[in-house]
């Protein structure tokens, strides 16, 4: 066992969590955009109230949900350690950057931090008044998250904070995508331009996704569609 120790313990297994857990936020993104899409159903919120409830209550769902908390945790935490080793072995920075390395790859740990502060916030607001706060419940008699996400959406401050921080994810994860092969060994002129290309188009599509909702609920609750 020491050696699996040892192995996550190095620069080499500590990207290698980071790449395990970067994908598997991925998919977690993915379906959570998805499901988020029940917001723009005209129904006055009952069918997001319903998944909601799918979401929190189904046994299947909540084990994925600890599995993803954790994850969040050890990509949060394997991410600080890569970039203070990296401080470390590079003490005095580079005169001139290398043409190779995008902007997003020399700031990783920065986007990360304000995706880390967004959804510090996005947990308070929803995730915590939906477990601990006095949510009204609907005409199905499901806990009314909808109400909660349309009054936060309704303030231009909240938006335009999501927007922000939905900027920092694309860029994360344009970089973040296709490194995560990269760092497993999967990297191979055949299928390497199709990873980076995937990649990219992931990282415009689920932040444009993620944004097209909140927009939506701000354009209908200030009268605007």
């Amino acid at each position: 066992m020491s050696w699996v120790v040892n192995f996550f313990s190095s620069s080499v297994g500590k990207k290698v969590i980071m790449s395990l857990t970067g994908l598997f936020l991925c998919l977690f993104l993915a379906v959570h955009m998805s499901g988020n899409f029940l917001l723009l159903q005209d129904d006055g919120g009952l069918a997001f109230n319903e998944y909601t409830k799918f979401m929190t209550t189904f046994p299947l769902v909540k084990v994925v949900s600890y599995i993803t908390y954790a994850f969040i945790i050890f990509h949060i935490v394997d991410g600080i350690m890569l970039a203070l080793n990296n401080r470390k072995a590079r003490p005095v920075k580079y005169a001139v950057s290398k043409p190779s390395n995008s902007w997003q790859s020399r700031n990783m740990a920065l986007l990360g931090i304000v995706i880390f502060f967004f959804l510090v916030v996005h947990l308070k607001s929803f995730w915590f008044e939906l477990k601990f706060g006095h949510v009204p419940m609907d005409a199905n008699q499901n806990k009314d998250l909808y109400s909660i996400v349309y009054e936060a959406f309704s303030q231009w401050w909240y938006v335009a904070l999501y927007l922000v921080s939905l900027i920092a994810l694309g860029l994360h994860l344009s970089h973040g995508f296709q490194s995560a092969f990269q760092s497993l060994g999967l990297n191979h002129s055949k299928y390497t331009p199709f990873i980076k290309g995937f990649g990219l188009l992931f990282s415009i599509v689920i932040p444009l996704g993620f944004a097209i909702q909140p927009i939506f609920v701000f354009l209908k609750a200030t009268g605007r569609i």
